[in-house]
């Protein structure tokens, strides 16, 4: 099919990026699609009020592998932050031409339809600016400008800028698709990623700006993003799954023999897991160049088999943004490659993409235990970022004011770390790390630790060298697969840390005063892993009880999973089946006085916050409070706040936001914190017994919040932004 007809198309010049600001558009830039009159208009989810977060100092940077993957994976996190007014760049770095047929997969023999793949590209990319303006102006079919784009001396990739809302822009890089989910390809990102092809051609879809086909080398792509990453400087990169789950089935048959395509089959898309590889990449060369990012990774395919974890209301937010994506509304773009993805179409609560729609999680579950009290009492934060650690400490105890973050080490570390404070008051942190294949290094994951040494000037904990803890799984490809550490300090001083294995089991190693790490041991399956195949789901948590015994708890496919020590200090065991309901996410355990433990996680289907408590010595784990519904997704943080069974919560809510409430016999009312974050928030209680909530705002700042007096019933007071950032407190220094 030819271009679709513009007398500006002659007009079009090269952009020049421009470092720091927008993509710009030069004058005389093409808008692609006549504007329709009869186009829908889709309004999004009512806001709670403006965010604390500003706009102006956060940035998003979406890599994806096809149009719709931020749509079914990343949303609604992707509609949060586009309707924020903040700066948000998507890449999407194929065309997602598949098999051509732009058809919906129940219509009447689709084999009918013409093989049209550069029309088929065309139509998703359309699809996919249609559900953009959508989310951020309500309206479908709102104007766009496109022209080709240089991120990259002799290469064009094609831009699209949102005319009414600038700082939306759209980057197709138009490279070739796998044209499969599993079976191997050697013209894929797969096959480009593993040396199997030199380069990787791209495919121009109807009436693309760029001008003609090129060829990148996998160093090429790479160079690309850092490109994008250096004019944007996001504060948060959210990407695919790089650390996919096999599955038991075979991979398809292939007539591409390469021995470097062998290998499993994966629950996910190979161009899913491929392009976060390339994301990995460009991060690790931007390390050095720009303040450090929050990365995100959203499970693509995956997330379909796993229990749902989104509310109804939100999940038909994303069904109806996806059928914009997918044309539904059969409307007019002036465009005669098409409007949107038919496949997609009105099918995303029913079709088989159903529970994809229903889910949205990220690969790192986020850690109970980012917040902890330091010798002298202050509290002291970690997040990660940049795949740097860094710490806030209060300026004296219970100050509730902390100072500018500090670098404590590390290097392409993911998701968030886990402190554990030993018995005599000082600190262990643990990680988890991705370390990309190199000349003399596999591609491979593993956990790390760093103890403290001492306490700065300024009263910060100091840590020595993150130390490897290797992984349960000492197959380089197998320890992709690991999951992400939860560790506890017994009475004696032994450290005990626990991972999710590659084969979803649990493994551990203990240390003693947290050093001198024992080997990797499995640890012995619950009941239902001895009856049937395991099915342990990341996001566990661990805590030692009044009387000394350690706690494990996971997530399962069908309830939650809990191991416990039969004695002080020893390795937890499998425990009695829970009977709790299935959880659509992390397990948070919170230890209260007289040995009883509560267990705090969402509900699947319904993402309602509930607590279970474990007596000490009668009867088993029983529902015993469920809180009110907020929407949301992805673990509560619980932490003990003084006695008498009290405690403290924190949890995404429907906009993204933070809510926050007290609770002991029964929760109190949640309290809304209006500041936009990443992961779960954090909880802990200060030296003045005031319950404190931390959250890792999008702008890569620290964001307090505690009670304004001791008790129950105290309220909290105003969200605080930190002082300092990242970038001013020498960052980039490992």
């Amino acid at each position: 099919m030819s271009p679709l007809p513009s007398p500006l198309l002659s007009r079009r010049r090269l952009l020049q990026v421009t470092g720091g600001g927008l993509f710009a558009a030069t004058a005389g830039a093409a808008v692609w699609a006549r504007l329709s009159d009869e186009a829908s208009r889709t309004a999004g989810p009512a806001g709670p009020g403006r965010s604390l977060v500003d706009p102006a100092g956060q940035s998003f940077v979406h890599i994806v592998a096809h149009a719709d993957d931020g749509l079914y994976f990343m949303n609604p996190d992707l509609e949060q932050s586009l309707r924020s007014g903040a700066r948000s760049v998507t890449v999407c770095l194929t065309g997602g031409e598949a098999d051509g047929h732009n058809v919906s997969l129940r219509a009447p023999a689709p084999e009918r339809v013409p093989v049209d793949r550069a029309a088929f590209a065309r139509a998703r990319a359309n699809g996919l600016r249609a559900a953009h303006a959508a989310m951020v102006t309500g309206n479908p079919a709102a104007r766009w400008d496109v022209a080709a784009l240089s991120l990259l001396p002799g290469f064009e990739a094609e831009l699209q800028t949102l005319h009414d809302a600038p700082q939306h822009q759209l980057i197709f890089l138009e490279l070739v698709e796998s044209r499969a989910v599993w079976q191997a390809r050697t013209v894929s990102l797969r096959g480009l990623w593993l040396g199997a092809a030199a380069t990787l051609p791209t495919l121009r879809p109807d009436g693309t700006p760029v001008r003609r086909q090129y060829h990148y080398t996998r160093d090429q792509v790479i160079r690309t993003l850092v490109a994008v990453l250096d004019r944007v400087r996001p504060t948060v990169v959210r990407t695919l799954d790089p650390n996919a789950v096999h599955s038991r089935k075979r991979p398809p048959a292939t007539l591409d023999h390469d021995p470097r395509l062998a290998g499993l089959r994966y629950y996910d898309h190979q161009d899913h897991t491929a392009s976060a590889y390339f994301a990995q990449a460009a991060l690790a060369a931007y390390a050095d160049r720009g303040r450090p990012p929050i990365v995100e990774h959203y499970l693509g395919y995956e997330a379909g088999v796993l229990p749902h974890d989104l509310d109804p209301a939100t999940a038909r937010r994303k069904a109806a943004l996806l059928s914009v994506y997918g044309w539904a509304d059969h409307r007019a773009c002036g465009d005669p490659a098409g409007c949107g993805d038919r496949k997609v179409g009105g099918a995303a609560l029913s079709g088989v993409s159903r529970n994809w729609t229903r889910s949205t999680r990220l690969r790192a579950p986020g850690s109970n235990a980012w917040i902890r009290p330091a010798q002298d009492g202050r509290l002291a934060a970690f997040a990660v970022l940049g795949g740097r650690a860094y710490c806030w400490a209060e300026t004296r105890p219970g100050s509730g004011s902390f100072g500018a973050p500090v670098p404590v080490g590390g290097a392409q570390l993911q998701g968030q770390i886990h402190v554990v404070r030993r018995p005599d008051g000082t600190l262990q942190l643990f990680a988890s790390r991705t370390v990309l294949p190199g000349r003399h290094t596999d591609h491979h994951r593993e956990l790390l630790t760093a103890p403290q040494t001492g306490t700065g000037p300024d009263g910060v904990p100091a840590f020595a060298r993150w130390e490897s803890l290797g992984s349960p799984d000492a197959d380089p490809v197998r320890s992709l697969e690991i999951g992400f550490p939860a560790a506890v300090a017994t009475p004696d001083g032994t450290v005990h840390v626990f991972v999710r294995t590659w084969d979803g089991n649990i493994a551990h190693r203990s240390g003693r005063a947290g050093r001198g790490f024992s080997p990797w041991q499995r640890l012995e399956g619950t009941v239902s892993t001895l009856l049937a195949s395991p099915r342990i789901i990341d996001g566990l948590d661990a805590c030692v009880d009044s009387a000394g015994l350690i706690h494990l708890a996971a997530p399962s496919a069908g309830t939650v999973a809990h191991w416990v020590s039969k004695e002080a200090g020893g390795l937890p065991r499998p425990a009695a089946a829970t009977g709790l309901p299935q959880p659509a996410g992390p397990v948070s355990l919170v230890p209260l006085a007289g040995g009883v433990v509560r267990a705090v996680f969402r509900r699947s289907a319904t993402a309602q916050v509930l607590i279970a408590e474990r007596p000490r010595m009668i009867g088993g784990w029983r529902v015993s409070a469920r809180c009110a519904a907020v929407g949301g997704y992805g673990r509560v943080a619980a932490a003990p706040v003084g006695g008498h069974g009290r405690m403290v919560l924190a949890a995404r809510d429907d906009a993204g936001e933070v809510r926050m409430a007290m609770a002991q016999d029964a929760p109190g009312p949640w309290q809304r914190g209006r500041v936009a974050h990443s992961a779960a928030a954090g909880v802990a209680q200060d030296a003045t017994g005031r319950a404190v909530v931390v959250a890792l705002g999008t702008d890569g700042r620290l964001y307090t919040s505690r009670q304004t007096s001791v008790g129950q019933r105290a309220l909290f007071g105003g969200w605080r932004a930190q002082t300092g950032s990242p970038e001013r407190a020498g960052g980039r220094s490992v």
